[in-house]
């Protein structure tokens, strides 16, 4: 039987207790299929670890959570720890250096849930959200000069290479591909951001080619909430997938 390690991350808040819901969840699932077994560990890394240390994850973190098959990981974020240092301390701690680069969002209405959006039935609802989640915004280049002064200067810059842009859209391409409608959109901001999302368009259109079963279109993120087609009734978006950066 195979035994699959899972290394829980509960963090902060509400993951304390989806986590430990989720391993049991997992263990019966298990139990159910007969076939594997779920062997998890738990690591206290959050908020209240880093007021105790100074810092959210203790430096040979990544060795500890290397050997285990997957990672679990809940929520981080408290009111009294500034934000940047939860999630750049912890999460992207983790993500960049394994290279996690894509962040999928499956997006359904479930049976016997009762959704804000009542008013839709399960067939109506069911897309998965592709983001990038490594480049862009969560590059993390940038810095502070001269603090305090009047001409400090605070700076992030957004980062796009050819190499992680064509390797999410590919990843995109290849989720519509295995989903019912082949159906996917590709929302940009290269109105405003004219060279990283206009690369990234232009990337968008070279892969489609390796995929001429998809149906693939492109939407500015600013209309992508609001546009007809993609309203949770609209027929055009169901089964869809979609691609987008870290807006």
């Amino acid at each position: 039987m195979r035994i699959y390690t899972i290394a829980a991350i509960p963090g902060d808040g509400i993951g304390k207790e989806v986590i430990a819901a989720g391993i049991e969840v997992l263990k019966v699932c298990a139990a159910t299929d007969g076939s594997f077994s779920i062997a998890s560990t738990a690591f206290e890394w959050g908020s209240d670890y880093y007021k105790q240390h100074g810092v959210m994850i203790p430096e040979n973190g990544l060795d500890q959570l290397r050997p285990f098959d997957a990672i679990y990981f809940g929520a981080v974020g408290a009111p009294d720890v500034p934000d940047h240092i939860t999630l750049w301390g912890l999460r992207l701690s983790i993500c960049q250096p394994f290279d996690q680069y894509a962040n999928v969002r499956p997006t359904r209405i479930l049976p016997s849930i009762e959704s804000p959006l009542r008013n839709t039935s399960g067939k109506d609802l069911d897309w998965v959200i592709v983001r990038e989640n490594s480049e862009g915004e969560y590059a993390g280049q940038g810095g502070r000069t001269h603090r305090g002064l009047p001409e400090e200067i605070g700076t992030d810059v957004s980062i796009f290479t050819r190499t992680g842009v064509a390797r999410i859209m590919r990843f995109a391409f290849g989720l519509a591909r295995s989903r019912p409608r082949k159906l996917l959109t590709v929302v940009t901001k290269s109105n405003a951001q004219r060279h990283g999302m206009v690369m990234w368009d232009e990337i968008a259109a070279e892969v489609a080619k390796e995929f001429p079963d998809v149906t693939w279109d492109k939407m500015l993120v600013d209309d992508s909430s609001h546009d007809p087609k993609t309203r949770v009734a609209g027929y055009d978006r169901r089964n869809q997938s979609s691609c987008g950066h870290s807006f």
